[in-house]
């Protein structure tokens, strides 16, 4: 039913154009599921005590326009909840909050996108934040998975 909505709505788009359609859009998708997918087992690597968010609830930014202001909340619960877990294991950190900078910048610049003019300077600008960030929770679910003693 929807596929036939979608074609109807897309007016003259063959099959042809419309598979092509479909495969940018999970090419484009893919990348954001790997991203949701490390935040997700970084939270699982946390003790549930040192948790500030539930490590499932990180899907919720497949939501368009929602996720603008969930992915502030992710990035600050991750920030928090490895806080917590290195503290527990009495693991120094470089970062008093890991992370959070860094994070908060990618939802900042992400968030400012969306401004006519300057959005695409800052949504590249978001991008490579996004990377960076991405890149910095996957050292600290590395060092996550080191024993504890």
């Amino acid at each position: 039913m929807f596929a036939l909505v979608l074609l109807s709505a897309l007016g003259g788009v063959g099959f042809p154009e419309l598979l092509v359609i479909l495969l940018v859009g999970v090419l484009l998708l893919l990348p954001g599921v790997f991203y949701l997918l490390a935040l997700q087992r970084t939270l699982e690597k946390c003790a549930s005590g040192s948790r500030t968010l539930s490590p499932g609830l990180v899907w919720l930014m497949l939501i368009p326009l929602f996720n603008l202001v969930w992915h502030f909340i992710v990035v600050t619960s991750i920030s928090k909840s490895l806080h917590n877990e290195l503290t527990h294991r009495s693991v120094a950190s470089a970062e008093p909050e890991p992370g959070r900078g860094i994070g908060l910048a990618m939802c900042i610049l992400e968030a400012a996108g969306l401004i006519p003019l300057i959005g695409v300077f800052c949504g590249l600008a978001g991008f490579v934040c996004w990377i960076m960030y991405w890149v910095k929770v996957l050292g600290y679910s590395r060092l996550l998975d080191q024993p504890v003693g």
